[in-house]
C-alpha cells in the first residue's frame, strides 16, 4: 500500500511497496510492474509490510464509524494516530521494523484506508456507524471488508503477543456483539491515563 484500486486503474500518480526477503528478488518484481504512473519501492521486512496491510484495515473500520457517527477530525486524527502506534507495538514484537510502520505499508496504507471513501473498511465502519448491523452492511457491500473477518484473529495474535491493541480489542467487541458502536469512543477515552510512549 497504499493502493486503492480504483485510483491506480485510473492511472492515477501513486507509490506501492514490494516485500520479500530476497532483496534481488524485491528489486526484480518492481522493475517489472513500474509505470509512469506507479512507483514501487523495495523493502525486506516482510513481517512488518504484512502487519501493516492487515491491521490498518480494523482501524479504518473505527475510523470508518466515527465518520457514521459524524465525529470530527479531531477524533478521526486521533483514532489513525493511535492505531497507527498500536500497529506498530504489533509488528516491533513480532520482528518487523520501526522504518516500515513509518514508511508507506505502515502509516501510507493506514491513511489511504482510514479516509478513502473507497476503501472498503472505512466504507463498511460507516454504515455501521450510522446504525446499520453487521449483517446489513455485509448484504449492502458488494465487495469484502477484510477487518471484519481479520479483526478477531489480529486480536488473538496481540493478546498471545503481549501487546495491547485497546482500539483493535473495541472494534472486535462492536463485530462481535458486546460494544455498540455508541460506547467505541468512551471506551476508549476513560483508559488510564498514560504517558503516549507507553501501551
Amino acid at each position: 500500500g497504499p493502493n486503492l484500486a480504483m485510483e491506480i486503474a485510473r492511472k492515477e500518480p501513486t507509490a506501492s511497496v514490494v516485500a520479500c526477503a530476497d532483496r534481488d528478488v524485491a528489486r526484480w518484481i518492481a522493475a517489472v510492474c513500474t509505470a509512469p504512473y506507479f512507483r514501487p519501492y523495495t523493502n525486506t521486512d516482510v513481517v512488518g509490510v504484512e502487519i501493516g496491510g492487515i491491521v490498518k484495515n480494523v482501524v479504518a473500520l473505527s475510523v470508518g464509524i466515527c465518520d457514521g457517527k459524524h465525529m470530527g477530525d479531531n477524533t478521526k486524527a486521533s483514532v489513525i494516530t493511535r492505531g497507527l502506534a498500536e500497529t506498530t507495538r504489533l509488528a516491533l514484537a513480532l520482528g518487523g521494523l520501526q522504518e516500515t510502520m513509518a514508511g508507506l505499508a505502515g502509516l501510507g496504507d493506514l491513511v489511504a484506508t482510514c479516509s478513502s471513501p473507497l476503501s472498503r473498511n472505512h466504507t463498511a465502519g460507516r454504515l455501521l456507524g450510522e446504525g446499520l448491523t453487521l449483517e446489513e452492511v455485509n448484504q449492502r457491500m458488494t465487495q469484502t471488508a477484510e477487518g471484519i473477518k481479520s479483526g478477531r484473529a489480529v486480536l488473538d495474535l496481540a493478546t498471545h503477543m503481549g501487546v495491547e491493541m485497546p482500539i483493535t480489542e473495541a472494534v472486535v467487541a462492536v463485530l462481535e456483539g458486546n460494544l455498540s458502536v455508541g460506547e467505541l469512543a468512551p471506551r476508549l477515552l476513560t483508559r488510564e491515563l498514560k504517558s503516549e510512549g507507553e501501551q
